[in-house]
């Protein structure tokens, strides 16, 4: 069984070769190469990573937490623009080309959940919920104790406390813009509550993917570009 420290590389590789990617300026790649490069290099990274992954399924019906998912990311969607309006303007939003929209589009539904779940809540909210652990019981190294003598596997399905919700909202919320903090924040919680609920991470994927694709619509059926 490998330790959290030897699990820390095929957790947060993907997520930050596409923060990587899409550092590039869009003048030097282009949208469209951009989010194809980001596609094809994030999705072979985790195939390549899956070996040690956790779990995503728990101790409820998978088609059960796929629904609920899907319920809570319409929702969540709905939150996140309600949440982001004050923060974003119109003025200068432009519409994206058809092809740089679609495989956006691919990417945020069918590769950016994956990552983000399984680095935020599959990982971050698992070591946070053993590092409080460990701290708890009166370690005077219980960060190094959680890295190097714990293992992901060992977190239950819904095990939780708060030292875990709050660390894992606020490196969530980090991976965003200022503006989309708020936003941020009130996504992660809701994230934290299907884990604590459901007990699996499919229900986080599913809701994650339901509201990258539900705001994408939303955007490109209303011109509101200022979301994207």
């Amino acid at each position: 069984m490998l330790t959290n420290r030897q699990l820390i590389v095929p957790y947060i590789l993907p997520y930050f070769a596409y923060v990587g990617i899409a550092s590039v300026p869009a003048s030097v790649l282009g949208r469209e190469v951009s989010y194809g490069v980001r596609l094809v290099a994030v999705s072979l990274l985790l195939l390549w990573a899956r070996r040690w992954y956790c779990s995503l399924g728990g101790p409820r019906p998978v088609w059960a937490s796929v629904a609920w998912g899907v319920g809570a990311g319409i929702a969540g969607a709905a939150l996140w623009v309600a949440l982001l309006a004050p923060f974003v303007s119109a003025d200068g939003a432009q519409a994206w080309t058809p092809t740089a929209f679609w495989l956006r589009f691919a990417a945020a539904g069918a590769v950016v959940p994956f990552f983000e779940e399984l680095m935020m809540r599959g990982f971050v909210f698992r070591l946070a919920l053993q590092w409080d652990q460990e701290r708890r019981k009166g370690s005077r190294a219980a960060l190094q104790d959680a890295l190097d003598g714990r293992s992901l596997d060992e977190v239950r399905p819904g095990e939780w406390s708060w030292a875990a919700v709050l660390v894992s909202t606020a490196v969530f919320a980090a991976g965003h813009g200022v503006a989309e903090w708020p936003a941020a924040v009130a996504y992660g919680l809701l994230m934290c509550g299907l884990w604590v609920w459901r007990g699996d991470l499919v229900s986080c994927i599913a809701a994650h993917a339901a509201t990258n694709a539900a705001l994408a619509l939303y955007v490109l059926g209303t011109g509101q570009w200022q979301y994207w």
